[in-house]
């Protein structure tokens, strides 16, 4: 399997991440790392491995990138508000070096698949929301979707608004609607297991859902069995079961 790492340095945040890239051709898939992850995270817990055959005969490259979430939304010390600026910069990082570095690694532009889990499942889902431009289907395991939930504290304002899908989806319509009715697709999947539901997972993949099907927007829910939990093991047989439909 074709591997390589690179660094991209991110003005924004003024610091190098990392993005490992797996393959030779095929449907580029972003993935975004659990909570405060690395970019090696999805290779060190055989994630990689687990698609392995789609990768060599040329359906995907997976692109893994380092998370930021440390320094903004699982920063207790800063305000909701301050975080989800944080995120902001994250994301600039994500359209101005990943995305056209990716675009080149291809050989041109090309529509990206997203996807994670748990808090990458979120990054996932917020992303092709936001930029459905890049990257139309979104393929999100064990998300949840409210960052308003997330330990905050302090003030919300405009930052924090977009970045909560459940707080700007409802309000969404006119052209920008049709348009993302036309373009996006996400797959929401979740256990209802062990953490799936303590963790307040399930509950907001559903209320996720909901709200996407109220505006219309392309989704498909799959909820597993009550033996599924919020864990590697589950994820990796969730990846294999969706990726090939995708690519």
């Amino acid at each position: 399997m074709n591997r390589r790492v690179e660094l991209l340095h991110s003005p924004a945040i003024g610091a190098a991440g990392t993005v490992i890239a797996y393959g030779h051709w095929g449907r580029p898939v972003l993935v975004f790392p659990a909570e405060a992850g690395r970019a090696h995270d999805f290779e060190s817990w055989g994630m990689v491995d687990a698609v392995a055959d789609l990768i060599d005969a040329g359906r995907v490259k997976v692109y893994c990138v380092d998370s930021f979430d440390a320094q903004s939304w699982s920063n207790k010390g800063a305000p909701l508000e301050e975080r989800a600026h944080r995120h902001n910069a994250y994301e600039s990082w994500l359209t101005d070096q990943v995305v056209p570095w990716i675009h080149g690694d291809c050989g041109g532009p090309a529509d990206l698949l997203t996807t994670g889990c748990s808090m990458g499942a979120y990054h996932a889902a917020n992303f092709t929301l936001k930029y459905g431009h890049l990257a139309s289907r979104a393929l999100c395991l064990s998300g949840n979707y409210d960052p308003s939930r997330w330990r905050g504290w302090g003030e919300r304002g405009d930052a924090t608004y977009f970045n909560n899908p459940m707080d700007y989806v409802p309000n969404m319509d006119g052209d920008h609607l049709n348009w993302l009715r036309s373009t996006v697709s996400l797959t929401l999947v979740c256990g209802q297991g062990m953490w799936e539901d303590t963790t307040g997972t399930l509950e907001s993949t559903r209320a996720f859902a909901a709200v996407l099907a109220d505006k219309g927007i392309p989704h498909e829910l799959d909820v597993w069995g009550h033996d599924v939990a919020h864990d590697w093991p589950w994820w990796k047989r969730q990846f294999v079961h969706h990726l090939p439909r995708f690519c």
